[in-house]
């Protein structure tokens, strides 16, 4: 019988992550992309299993090839509407408006809810293709009604300036959450509607500290406010850190799997430590390198005073090196996509699981295995737009 409280331990380490995204980035560009489908679904199978609950991993059991057939059958379907929907859109707007612009617009409105809903669709390929002791995930059916919702309350946000984001936040995951299983067991997500506000406190008071500084300074014409407005800065950027820290705490302490709780406690101060520090180490090593790929360029065309070049001293030697320099600009990509993965998003990744724990466990004994999500689409559609479908 498992314990009545289980924490996480998390497996996973910088070395061998980095140079796993490394690789599959490398194979990724050498197979014009086509490896990118094996690229994720390896990754994903390493985030996975080094997240322990109780000791035992999950498991990531996705199929790169449902991805690639997904993303084909997307393809072809979002060709058809999109270029139908923008023909459409581009004849109106210049027979009626004398311009592109609202069509331009009215395009983006039209494939707002394709991109709700192929964000529902990934999370649901994913939880369908995730185990915990054996047991699967799902979620039901129910994209379209999560891209509707997902329009209102994004458009009460913006008309909000912003300032209605948790409780559009709190509705959404309510709606996910509701659909989201654990073999038998489904999930619930609790919450009043002011649950999130308090999470966004540390952004609100610098935006209205600014505000009130910007308007002192135009109001009294002295620089001295303008430059209190700028010293929020470093406050906003904790408030962002906190939001992620806090409305994670609040919204998985107000979720129920049957009987079992959770708690957590991530902390706003390891979140900018972990972005500060990654950020730092990312910009050192590409400034290092790109330093180091001019100075190799400089002293191949014969150059000794940079700054006084010809350009034609660089044109015969940028055609002879030109595919060397094209494996130059990819490799700096890769090389920047591996060391955020290895720097930012495993220890950010390390540090949520870590301080999270499930509480009266033992109602696990009760949970029985769900029927298979065939669900072969995958995750085409999301792949194809580029949205909801990271790690």
């Amino acid at each position: 019988m498992p314990p009545s409280v289980i924490g996480t331990t998390y497996a996973g380490a910088k070395g061998p992550m980095f140079w796993l995204a490394l690789r599959t980035g490398v194979l990724t560009v050498l197979t014009l992309g086509f490896y990118r489908f094996w690229a994720k679904t390896r990754l994903r199978r390493y985030y996975w299993s080094a997240i322990r609950p109780g000791g035992t991993p999950l498991e990531y059991v996705g199929d790169p090839l449902e991805k690639l057939l997904g993303f084909l059958v997307a393809v072809v379907f979002m060709a058809f509407y999109i270029g139908v929907v923008n023909l459409l859109l581009m004849y109106f707007s210049f027979a009626l408006l004398k311009g592109n612009a609202a069509a331009y617009v009215l395009s983006f409105i039209g494939l707002a809810p394709i991109i709700f809903f192929a964000q529902y669709r990934a999370r649901r390929y994913i939880l369908a293709r995730t185990r915990w002791r054996g047991i699967r995930f799902g979620l039901e059916p129910g994209a379209w009604g999560y891209s509707w919702r997902a329009m209102v309350h994004w458009g009460v946000a913006i008309l909000s300036l912003g300032l209605l984001w948790p409780l559009t936040t709190l509705w959404l995951e309510k709606y996910r959450a509701s659909r989201t299983y654990f073999g038998s067991e489904r999930f619930t997500q609790s919450g009043r509607r002011g649950l999130l506000f308090g999470a966004m406190k540390h952004v609100y008071y610098p935006l209205i500290l600014s505000l009130v500084a910007g308007g002192m300074a135009a109001a009294f014409d002295n620089p001295a406010w303008a430059a209190f407005g700028f010293l929020t800065l470093p406050w906003f950027i904790y408030g962002l850190a906190y939001w992620k820290a806090e409305s994670f705490k609040r919204m998985t302490e107000a979720k129920r799997l049957g009987a079992i709780g959770f708690e957590t406690a991530p902390r706003p101060w390891r979140i900018m430590g972990i972005y500060a520090l990654g950020g730092m180490l990312i910009n050192l090593v590409l400034s290092g390198f790109v330093l180091f790929a001019v100075m190799l360029i400089t002293l191949a065309a014969g150059v000794s005073d940079f700054e006084n070049a010809d350009l034609s001293d660089f044109t015969e030697l940028g055609i002879l090196l030109g595919p060397g320099i094209a494996l130059l600009y990819f490799g700096v990509f890769l090389a920047y996509r591996a060391m955020v993965h290895a720097w930012i998003t495993l220890p950010l990744a390390a540090h949520f699981a870590q301080v999270t724990r499930l509480i009266d466990a033992q109602g696990l004994m009760d949970i029985t295995q769900r029927d298979r999500d065939a669900f072969a689409e995958a995750e085409g559609f999301a792949d194809a737009l580029d949205v909801g479908a990271a790690i």
